[in-house]
């Protein structure tokens, strides 16, 4: 039975509810039944989920985009805005992904909020960036999807400044919400271009068929638009600085936005526009170098970092580089499929840190170890995650790292070795940093966590944070173990099932890429297209490659800090200039606060601008009042009501006239 067109409304409007029943009905009416909202919010979340599959099956059945049609939202001027749904099997996949990583992390949340002052309002404002997430992927008008992208930038920046009494949270909610609002002025640039090409080209599935009307430098400009809106919001260099801080946020809010949903928002609105970008000029080469910069340059910097979702924040950057530079090279299917597989283990190893820190109380890997023997099953669960993240065989994230890593190898052109050489670099760096992350928090002996922190901080001077919670050396509880448990079944067995290299009976050979180029309008890659319709034979060169490299990026991190036979502390004092390089974060946050920013900005311009306010505007309006009134006072005299004045003025203005006359009249 396929789905209706109000069922898939609701996958929406059902989160959407819970949000205002949430913030308007239990918060003030009825706070100390707070557990209602977090109940309120995975019911709706369920419902939507079990609604997101149907709407898969139900696309996987029809082969192809089911029709629902445009209702007219308002009409000014001869702009018509319609609202609509446009379900393909992109929409498809991303409303399960979105709705089933959701529901995961608010059964998680039940537990590792408890007890927060502020347990409803989070609550309150996970449904309403779900709902806002679920309609950006699933928007047919540009307009409508633009409303829903700056509804997920709101409610990102609500979540990660939920703790608004931390100074450092309040600057990290304003700096994702500054940095994000950069890319987003590209994007509305390049809607106010699609419009000036006809209103009928804000409907995307019109635009599909009439991107070829538009002449190559506009589609080109509207590319780059779409790109910048997509660089702020996937955090791609240079909009990449607001990611690592927005940690600042609770675990939960970590886990949801960086690993399903907002961060790959980006990556879903270039695939979404793909038809676009490939008609435009050099702009997928660019998308490409982008992606392959990022992903290197993002994990260089997890190298480094001491707190473990810092790590996990700078892979995430990292991963979607990965997708970026396929999207670039035509890689649609392999940068869906790793978006895909992605989500599970990306999500796994955020909740995976809230586990830890709901431990020890810290993040900082430098104040944990010894773990593993107290949290045996975190422990299990986070190294399941790391080795699908690493890409080693046979989890889910080595089946979609090698399609990519095979692709790159595909594209007869340097920028596609460029790809993939930066490719093989970040899964070095992959493997190295996350099982750095297990060794310093699970290997060795416990170091002592939060106290041992403050006494650190304390004696340095500062002031440590606030702990939420209260730490206590031991395991979690179930109800934040059992969402990580799906999600590691995932993190295992998805890539497999989805795209299999060898016929399963049940599960055709790459039927994952059969499934998402059912959408012909939006396909046109015609390599992904041979791809998955010819089902070629497993790039085995490159499989072997990519597991050498992670294995060596793993032993390498265990000789480090899990046998300790090289001294990280000595390689880092060899390589203190790197190292500081890399700690500082190669000091785009002192470019941008304290140059751009401070300097430049407020130092120059602002103070250049106030003084061509106060000096030339202001003194000419002056100038300008002092002169009128003289000039009225001087006429004043002229018409002060006396018959000589007026008859002596009446007589000069007949001389003048006879005057000109003569001198001009010829």
């Amino acid at each position: 039975m396929q789905i209706s067109e109000f069922a898939v409304w609701l996958i929406v409007l059902l989160p959407l509810g819970s949000f205002v029943v949430n913030g308007i009905v239990i918060r003030p009416f009825f706070p100390r039944n707070e557990r209602v909202a977090g109940w309120l919010t995975i019911l709706s979340l369920a419902v939507a989920f079990g609604l997101s599959i149907w709407a898969f099956t139900s696309v996987n059945s029809a082969h192809g985009p089911i029709e629902f049609g445009t209702h007219e939202w308002m009409s000014v001027s001869g702009l018509t805005l319609s609202i609509g749904i446009l379900l393909d099997p992109l929409t498809s996949i991303m409303l399960v992904v979105v709705s089933g990583v959701s529901l995961m992390v608010q059964v998680y949340s039940q537990s590792y909020m408890k007890g927060d002052p502020s347990y409803i309002r989070f609550y309150a404002y996970m449904s309403l960036f779900t709902a806002s997430m679920l309609g950006l992927v699933m928007a047919r008008n540009i307009i409508q999807l633009f409303v829903f992208w700056e509804l997920v930038g709101v409610s990102s920046y609500l979540l990660i400044g939920f703790w608004f009494t931390k100074p450092s949270a309040a600057a990290a909610a304003k700096k994702a919400f500054l940095v994000t609002r950069l890319g987003d002025f590209g994007f509305l640039i390049a809607i106010l271009a699609l419009f000036s090409q006809g209103n009928e080209m804000l409907d995307i599935p019109t635009l599909y068929a009439l991107v070829g009307t538009i002449g190559t430098t506009t589609v080109s400009l509207i590319a780059l638009g779409i790109f910048a809106g997509a660089v702020g919001k996937s955090a791609q260099f240079p909009l990449h600085t607001w990611l690592p801080d927005a940690m600042e946020g609770p675990t939960p809010v970590s886990a949801l936005i960086h690993s399903a949903t907002m961060v790959t928002a980006g990556v879903f609105l270039v695939a979404r526009f793909f038809p676009v970008f490939e008609a435009a000029d050099y702009t997928m080469e660019f998308v490409a170098l982008i992606g392959a910069f990022t992903a290197v340059f993002a994990a260089s910097m997890g190298l480094v970092a001491h707190d473990i979702k810092r790590v996990l924040a700078y892979s995430t950057i990292s991963q979607l580089g990965y997708m970026m530079l396929i999207l670039g090279l035509g890689g649609y299917v392999a940068a869906i499929f790793h978006l895909f597989t992605h989500a599970f283990f990306k999500a796994l190893l955020f909740l995976g840190s809230g586990s830890v820190s709901h431990a020890t109380g810290t993040f900082d890997m430098r104040y944990m170890g010894g773990l593993r023997k107290v949290m045996p099953w975190t422990f299990t669960l986070m190294v399941i995650g790391s080795l699908s993240l690493a890409g080693i065989f046979p989890l889910a994230g080595f089946w979609s790292k090698d399609e990519i890593l095979a692709h790159a190898t595909e594209v007869n052109l340097t920028i596609g070795w460029i790809a993939f050489s930066a490719g093989v670099v970040a899964a070095f760096m992959t493997a190295f940093y996350m099982f750095r992350v297990i060794w310093m928090t699970f290997g060795g002996e416990y170091r002592g966590g939060a106290e041992a922190e403050a006494a650190a901080i304390r004696a340095e001077g500062g002031e440590p944070p606030e702990v939420n919670g209260q730490p206590h050396l031991g395991e979690s509880p179930w109800m934040m173990l059992a969402p990580m448990l799906v999600l590691a079944v995932l993190a295992v067995g998805a890539g497999f099932l989805a795209n299999p290299p060898v016929d399963l009976g049940v599960i055709d050979k790459h039927e994952f890429g059969h499934f998402i180029t059912e959408n012909e309008a939006v396909f046109i890659d015609e390599h992904a297209v041979e791809e998955a319709g010819a089902a070629p034979t497993f790039n085995w060169n490159v499989a072997l490659l990519s597991l050498t490299v992670a294995g060596a990026g793993i032993f390498l991190a265990y000789l480090m800090y899990g046998s300790k036979k090289v001294s990280a502390e000595g390689m880092a004092t060899r390589a203190r200039p790197v190292y500081t390089l890399l700690y500082r974060k190669y000091f785009m946050d002192e470019l941008y606060e304290q140059w751009i920013v401070r300097r430049i900005f407020y130092g120059g311009i602002v103070r250049a601008s106030d003084w061509f306010d106060r000096s030339l505007i202001d003194a000419a309006n002056v100038k300008l009042g002092v002169w009128t009134g003289r000039v009225g006072r001087g006429l004043g005299q002229v018409q002060n009501g006396q018959m000589q004045v007026a008859g002596l003025a009446i007589s000069v203005g007949v001389v003048a006239s006879i005057a000109a006359f003569l001198v001009w009249g010829g």
